[in-house]
């Protein structure tokens, strides 16, 4: 049985930018570098042809970024979460994370951009350990130094840009 893969929660305003980049990417973008390497390839002889190799390192790049944003707009979830309380992505969760009050969103960094709100990914060790809390609930959570972190679930407001 193979495991659905993530879904990744994006405000409208994230998701069109990222489609527009993509578009861009596989149209003008693959053209252009098509382009580069074509005249790069004319120059001569390819095994000292810098121009050639950085063309075709520039290529990989964009075809790398293609397949990850293909990836993640295809499992995509976009809206506003349920105002239940449960923490989730697409929520603002106010936190009292090792004795400090924290105020944040849950959800993709490709959000971090648009807004002024810090953003934890449910994937990180903070977010795997609140997803599916309630407000009231207290967790642990092992930071990447290797210290024990305890939560304090104060607050998980659907998130509004």
């Amino acid at each position: 049985m193979t495991e659905s893969p993530a879904r990744t929660w994006l405000t409208q305003e994230a998701y069109d930018r990222l489609q527009a980049e993509l578009d861009q990417l596989k149209g003008p973008g693959r053209t252009e570098i098509a382009e580069k390497i074509a005249s790069a390839r004319d120059e001569g002889d390819l095994k000292e042809n810098g121009g050639y190799h950085a063309a075709r390192e520039e290529q990989a790049k964009i075809e790398a970024r293609i397949r990850e944003l293909t990836e993640k707009l295809r499992n995509v979830q976009i809206g506003t979460p349920a105002d239940d309380g449960v923490v989730e992505a697409g929520m603002v969760v106010k936190a009292v994370v090792g004795g400090d009050e924290m105020e944040f969103l849950l959800g993709s960094r490709e959000i971090a951009g648009t807004t002024s709100i810090d953003v934890y990914s449910p994937t990180s060790p903070l977010g795997a350990a609140i997803s599916g809390r309630v407000i009231g609930d207290k967790v642990t959570y092992a930071a990447p130094n290797g210290n024990e972190i305890e939560v304090e679930i104060l607050a998980a407001k659907p998130f509004v840009a």
